[in-house]
Parts: structure tokens; C-alpha cells; sequence
């Protein structure tokens, strides 16, 4: 296609692909036929075919169907064309803020919506560094050495989701968060050096808040009761807590108090095994200076 003289590249459904709709997500699977349809109802309003108006935004026909019938989540960027293009005043650009929370899967929303809600939180992780505590490049790296692999979008879709849950640090009031964390899982140089030092630079940022407890799980220990996997706890204000277990309950989140009694004896008892806070921190620092 030739435009002003210039080959221009239209972004097709082959090249281009997009984030796809989870159905078992309802609010999600809503919000983007909504979408779909508003936008195709302003471009037929205009005139426009699918065909011109995915040239004048810069996508092609096939993607525009698919947005268009809500199989599709769009960009911000598709959004922000359409809208111009459409004149739509700011009202398409506008159901980004929707949208954009539809990208995430349903399982990390609800995941965030109750962290968002929670005001203690406490985490032991035995394989890798917790999901609240990783940077993006970190995040990335283990989402790439996936097997069978994710394609590209997906990785950087499943990126954001989990860096959008670090807004968890920014509340006010701020709430009550703990982690432990193991030796072994510090010293493997995820994404490589430069990463993992960026990811132990990290750690001690946030293990300083005034609000959070980060503590280290010497490997030169006895067994604890973490060994099984994963361990959460939330606590809300009104008196209600949730939480998971690799290692019981077959891993689903229980709100049960003979089971949350067993998680918080299992998580208390691995925090009194583990480094106090402020060793923890002195031994990521030595860990970055090349000591440990």
C-alpha cells in the first residue's frame, strides 16, 4: 500500500498478536465486546469500512474484525487512533482505563484486588523470589525460560500484570508485609548478572520500607515447614483473613480458621527459622559486594 509514496506497513492479525480473551473471564469478555461495538458503531456512523479505517490507523482488516467482535483486546495505541480518526472526542481513548485492566488474566486481578484490600500480608516463597518483590527484567527472564515457551506478547502481558501489583507498596494507609525468602534462590543470577544485581538492588529497597519485614532462610538450616512450596496469608480489617499453601489444603485459598491456624503456625514458625530482618539485609549486601 502506497501513501504519500511511501510503502506503509499495516499491523496485521499474523504480525501483530495482540492480547487474546480469556471466556472464562466475564467481566473481561463484557467489557471488550462493549468496546468492540462502540467502536465499530462509530466507524460505521462515519462511513468508514474495516478495511479504510485499519489503513488510516495503521492495523489491518483482519484485527479490526477482531476487535470489533470482541475476540480482540486492543492497544492503548489502537484506542488513541481510533479515536482520533474517528473523532470520537476522547470517549475511545477513554476505555483504555477499562481495558487495561481486562490485559491482566482474571486469576492475577483477583489476586491484586485482594492484596489491594489486605492490611497484613505475609509471604514465604521456596522457588524463586516473590512475585511483589521481582523488577521487570527479572520477571521477564523467568517468563522466557518457560517451557513450552510464551509467545512475546504474552510474556510482556503477564509482565505488567505482576508489576502492576507492586502498587501494594504505594498504599495509604500502607500495610503490614512480610516476606521470607531463600538463600538459593538469591544466588541464582536470573536473567543474568546485571539483572540479578538490579533484583538484590530491589530487595533491599523495599525491605527497608518502614513497613515491610524481609527476611532470608539461611540453605545451611534444618527442614522447616516450607518446604513444600509457597506459603500466603492475608488479613483484612474487618477480622477476615485467606490464605494458600502449596504444601495443604491442595494448594486452593481457604478461609477456613482451623486452616488458616495451621498456615500461620507453619509461616511463624519459618520466620523464627530464618535470618532477623537486619541480617537479612546485611546479607544481601554482602551478597552484592561479593562476600557471601
Amino acid at each position: 500500500m502506497s501513501v504519500d509514496g511511501e510503502v506503509r506497513q499495516l499491523t496485521t492479525e499474523a504480525d501483530e498478536p495482540g492480547w487474546e480473551v480469556d471466556p472464562d473471564d466475564e467481566w473481561g469478555v463484557a467489557v471488550v465486546a462493549t468496546v468492540g461495538r462502540q467502536l465499530k458503531l462509530r466507524r460505521e456512523a462515519v462511513g468508514m469500512r474495516a478495511g479504510e479505517f485499519g489503513a488510516a490507523i495503521g492495523y489491518g482488516e483482519d484485527l479490526v474484525y477482531k476487535v470489533e467482535s470482541g475476540k480482540r483486546i486492543p492497544r492503548q495505541e489502537y484506542l488513541d487512533k481510533a479515536d482520533e480518526v474517528l473523532g470520537a472526542g476522547g470517549l475511545m481513548a477513554a476505555a483504555w482505563e477499562d481495558v487495561k485492566k481486562v490485559r491482566y488474566p482474571k486469576t492475577v486481578r483477583d489476586l491484586a484486588k485482594l492484596e489491594a484490600q489486605a492490611v497484613e500480608i505475609g509471604l514465604y516463597v521456596c522457588n524463586s523470589v516473590s512475585g511483589l518483590l521481582q523488577t521487570p527484567e527479572h520477571a521477564r527472564a523467568l517468563f522466557q525460560a518457560a517451557q513450552p515457551p510464551y509467545s512475546p506478547d504474552d510474556v510482556e502481558r503477564m509482565v505488567a500484570a505482576r508489576m502492576a501489583r507492586r502498587s501494594v507498596f504505594e498504599r495509604d494507609p500502607a500495610p503490614s508485609i512480610s516476606f521470607v525468602l531463600e538463600e538459593a534462590t538469591l544466588r541464582r543470577e536470573v536473567g543474568g548478572t546485571m539483572v540479578w544485581r538490579q533484583q538484590l538492588e530491589r530487595l533491599l529497597e523495599v525491605g527497608r520500607l518502614h513497613n515491610v519485614t524481609l527476611q532470608v532462610m539461611p540453605t545451611k538450616t534444618d527442614a522447616h515447614p516450607g518446604v513444600d512450596g509457597r506459603i500466603e496469608v492475608l488479613k483484612f480489617q474487618d477480622g477476615t483473613a485467606v490464605g494458600r499453601s502449596d504444601g495443604a489444603f491442595n494448594g486452593r485459598p481457604t478461609s477456613d480458621p482451623k486452616q488458616l491456624r495451621i498456615l500461620e503456625l507453619r509461616y511463624g514458625t519459618i520466620r523464627a527459622q530464618a535470618l532477623t530482618p537486619r541480617e537479612s539485609l546485611a546479607f544481601i549486601e554482602q551478597l552484592l559486594l561479593g562476600e557471601a
